[in-house]
């Protein structure tokens, strides 16, 4: 039994990771570090736990072998780097950090300490991820030339996802799982990024809008758009091939299963299914394709496989970081106005 602190209790660590690791039997969780003491009691009401009120406290006095951090973006980078100082395995929920020279910092802590280190990219696993990466595969669109992905949604921020030292920016949270997608989806370096952002909550200094386009060395372009103040959105997924094209609405339905209490009765709406039209043999096809199920339970059960020594990390830290460095690209296209090259590709 590999024994679990989450280090934090807000909607992260209490409804993704807190969750996610009843469906993991060789994962326990038996400790939860806030500094809220109703996130505390409540921690104490919902799993029976031992509580701290701080990270240091959880270190010296919890039973722990693993640690997840489920604090602001900005916070990452020290706590991992305590955690696996004190010799304990770290998952790190996205994104990992908000700078390549905090990235490198962790990547050392855990080569120096030889403990296990991840970061938290549980939507590998999201169906219409999983269904784009299949229909790529199968060359039915062929060779893949644009991508386009983004969330559309009319909300505020809430709590420190609303300040721009806390998160980086919205690419930082929602964008960080197209970011990670997008490496996995196109096997070429970047050549450059471009970035434009909108400011439309005057009581929050971070955007409501932020749309990026990446350049790859083979000549694949993909954009990602984040709105915050669109009541009306688009298609989730538009990937344009070779020869025929896909769309794909809807994001995976894990999620509200997941806080509904039954992540495994989740269930996509058949009208959301991608549809392709492309070419067959010299004809054009126009077809419907289901959607390959999602898992994100699967995240977890990775981390305890590595931990018995019987699989390879799926999300490594390495990937992570690369995420970091294109972050950081956009940040400064926005700030210069102008495209951001990467001197030596990335």
């Amino acid at each position: 039994m590999i024994r679990v602190g989450i280090l934090g209790y807000g909607f992260a660590g209490r409804g993704f990771h807190a969750y996610l690791l009843t469906h993991e039997p060789r994962l326990k969780l038996s400790a939860v570090a806030t500094r809220d003491a109703e996130r505390r009691a409540r921690a104490e009401q919902d799993y029976g736990v031992a509580t701290f009120v701080s990270l240091e406290d959880m270190l010296a006095n919890g039973d722990v072998d693993l640690v997840i951090i489920a604090t602001p973006h900005d916070v990452h980078a020290a706590q991992a780097i305590a955690i696996m100082d004190a010799g304990k395995h770290c998952v790190c929920d996205k994104v990992m950090c908000l700078s390549t020279e905090e990235a490198d910092a962790m990547l050392a802590a855990r080569d120096r300490n030889g403990v296990l280190f991840s970061v938290f990219h549980n939507r590998r696993w999201d169906g219409d991820y999983l269904t784009i990466r299949r229909a790529l595969s199968d060359g039915l669109i062929g060779d893949p030339r644009l991508f386009e992905i983004g969330i559309w949604r009319y909300a505020p921020p809430r709590s420190w996802r609303g300040s721009k030292a806390a998160v980086g920016t919205i690419m930082h949270d929602w964008g960080a799982h197209f970011i990670d997608q997008m490496f996995q989806l196109v096997p070429s370096r970047v050549v450059s990024v471009s970035a434009s952002a909108q400011y439309d909550w005057p009581q929050f200094d971070i955007e409501s809008y932020l749309s990026a386009q990446v350049t790859f060395e083979n000549g694949v372009i993909y954009r990602f758009e984040l709105g915050n103040r669109a009541r009306v959105g688009k298609p989730h997924w538009y990937v344009v091939g070779s020869t025929g094209a896909l769309t794909k609405e809807g994001v995976d339905p894990q999620e509200a299963a997941m806080l509904r209490g039954d992540i495994l009765s989740a269930k996509e709406d058949p009208a959301n299914a991608a549809r392709v039209v492309t070419e067959i043999a010299g004809s054009t096809a126009d077809m419907r394709l289901a959607t390959q199920p999602g898992d994100w339970t699967a995240y977890y059960r990775n981390v305890a496989d590595v931990l018995e020594g019987s699989a390879e990390l799926v999300v490594r830290p390495e990937e992570a970081r690369r995420g970091v460095r294109l972050l950081e690209g956009i940040e400064a296209s926005l700030s210069s106005g102008e495209v951001y090259r990467f001197p030596d590709g990335l």
